[in-house]
């Protein structure tokens, strides 16, 4: 089998790569080393909130259950040396991803800072962050055809390497516990998978279920849950509840 290359894989890429999976037992980085304190910590928070019988989100629950994601934590969202490594350890993700079993997959990309105490800030790193891994991506790879680079447009996913993702921001910011982290959090979902639900009319079935779980656990239901296709996903990356008039801050050519 020819071997892959990664065209991220540059000295900056490999000094801040931290790519793990959990083997059952223990976070094990790519190549076999211990991870760090600091990262193992945040690692195992994760799984607490995530395992935590009242998270509303299904899917996330049955991709920890399952071991079906990789993790990183990187040091500062949206700065150069995090895009680096991000950017290598989302490309071994996504040469990977069709070998992890699971009926869901994801990477989930955490960083150590910054402290932040608004949504909007977090929002605005968000984005920043996908720029600056659009910036590096679109030197190697087109935008996956089957989804729209324009944020505005109701079939838009984020691409990178050619593979399409639903983001999900996870800050300590946010007033929703199901997106509350300590840590700023980015979990590249993978796009598809969406559509395989539709495809197979299991979609409807967990929207329900997580809507349910969410009004139970906060009173109401998230209204940036928008209907799968009725409005563009992007709007829903931050977790910030934005008003009709929300643009996206980026433009992706």
């Amino acid at each position: 089998m020819t071997a892959v290359i990664n065209p991220f894989d540059t000295p900056a890429g490999y000094a801040n790569s931290n790519y793990g999976r959990w083997n059952g037992t223990q976070l094990i980085l790519r190549d076999g080393r211990t991870p760090s304190r600091r990262t193992a910590d945040v690692h195992a928070a994760l799984r607490a909130v995530l395992h935590d019988p009242d998270f509303p989100c299904v899917g996330a629950k049955s991709v920890v259950n399952q071991a079906s994601y990789r993790f990183a934590l990187h040091d500062e969202l949206a700065t150069t040396d995090s895009t680096a490594g991000l950017a290598l350890d989302l490309f071994r993700f996504a040469e990977e991803r069709q070998r992890i079993p699971g009926e869901f997959t994801s990477f989930i990309a955490s960083f150590a800072e910054p402290k932040l105490r608004t949504m909007k800030a977090f929002e605005t790193l968000l984005w920043r962050q996908l720029g600056a891994l659009h910036a590096l991506d679109r030197e190697h790879f087109a935008w996956n055809p089957a989804v729209s680079n324009d944020p505005e447009d109701t079939s838009f996913s984020f691409s990178f390497a050619g593979g399409a993702y639903f983001v999900v921001g996870l800050s300590p910011a946010s007033k929703r516990w199901a997106r509350r982290f300590p840590w700023p959090t980015l979990v590249f979902n993978d796009h598809f998978q969406f559509e395989r639900l539709r495809a197979n009319q299991q979609f409807e079935r967990i929207r329900d279920t997580i809507r349910e779980r969410d009004q139970t656990l906060h009173g109401d239901v998230n209204p940036m849950m928008a209907d799968y296709g009725n409005h563009s996903e992007a709007r829903q990356y931050s977790g910030r509840n934005v008003g009709e008039a929300w643009k996206c801050p980026v433009h992706f050519d």
